[in-house]
């Protein structure tokens, strides 16, 4: 199973869970589904999620597709980056 770990800095979170709330068709289309997500302790602001990834290809375009550009200024995001991940093997 593919993973996608993601960080983001945003201006307000539950702006920004709003949002993604409100994302969650062109998530399941693009085959990704919210794992877990987590805010660190020191900023709100400042959080991490994952998201499971049935087709990286589609992933792909996801993130890249205008409407997801225009949903994270709408939500806010100053700053962010995402990695592609895997389980290593034996784990």
């Amino acid at each position: 199973m593919t993973y996608m770990i993601v960080r983001n800095r945003v201006e307000d979170f539950d702006r920004w869970k709003a949002v993604f709330d409100s994302e969650a068709e062109r998530h399941r289309d693009a085959g990704l589904k919210l794992v877990n997500l987590w805010q660190t302790a020191e900023d709100p602001n400042n959080f991490f999620f994952v998201l499971e990834v049935h087709d990286i290809d589609k992933a792909k375009y996801f993130i890249s597709a205008p409407e997801s550009a225009e949903a994270g200024e709408k939500a806010g995001v100053l700053d962010g980056e995402y990695y592609f991940v895997k389980s290593a093997p034996g784990f």
